[in-house]
C-alpha cells in the first residue's frame, strides 16, 4: 500500500477530468467512487447521490479526486511533472492537456480544470545538470526561451550547435 496519495479537490468536475486525464495517459483507470450520502450531503451541501471521491490511477500513480465545493481552487505552486523520453509523448500529452487550458512556459501547462502540469524530456535533467556550466547554461538559456519543450533544440543548445 502505498503511503501518499495526492489529492486533487474538485469543486464539481472531478468525474469529468478523471475521465479527462484516464483518457490521455496509458495504463490508467478508475479504481472506486464513492458517492455523497445522507450526513456528507447535509453537512457540504452537495447533493446525496453525486460523486465525492474517485480513487484512480495516471499511469500507474494513484490519486484521489474530491468534489468539494468551491472552497480551495488550484495553483501553479503545487504541479506534476511528467517525464517524457520522445517528442512524440511530449507533443502528445502537451496536446491533450492543454486543450483548453493555458500553455505558460518551460514546458508548463495550466488544463482546463486548473492543475500545473510540467511535460519534460527525461533528459533535461541530466543536461541541465551537466558538470559542464557552459553547457548547461546553453541549455537553460534555450529552455527559457520555450513553451513547449523541445528535445532537438535543447540537445542542440548543450552541443553549443
Amino acid at each position: 500500500m502505498k503511503k501518499i496519495t495526492p489529492c486533487l479537490w474538485f469543486d464539481n468536475a472531478a468525474e469529468e477530468a478523471v475521465n479527462f486525464y484516464i483518457a490521455i495517459f496509458k495504463n490508467s483507470g478508475i479504481d472506486k467512487v464513492t458517492r455523497y450520502g445522507d450526513s456528507a450531503s447535509e453537512v457540504s451541501g452537495m447533493p446525496k447521490g453525486s460523486v465525492l471521491t474517485i480513487s484512480f490511477r495516471i499511469d500507474g500513480e494513484e490519486f484521489l479526486a474530491l468534489n468539494g465545493g468551491p472552497v480551495y481552487k488550484f495553483s501553479p505552486a503545487i504541479s506534476f511533472i511528467v517525464d517524457c523520453g520522445t517528442q512524440e509523448e511530449i507533443d502528445h500529452l502537451w496536446d491533450k492537456l492543454s486543450e483548453g487550458g493555458e500553455k505558460v512556459q518551460c514546458g508548463w501547462l495550466t488544463d482546463k480544470y486548473g492543475v500545473s502540469w510540467q511535460i519534460v524530456p527525461a533528459i533535461l535533467d541530466e543536461l541541465i545538470n551537466d558538470p559542464d556550466p557552459v553547457a548547461s547554461e546553453r541549455v537553460m538559456r534555450a529552455m527559457i526561451q520555450m513553451i513547449k519543450l523541445d528535445i532537438r533544440t535543447l540537445e542542440d543548445a548543450y552541443n553549443g550547435e
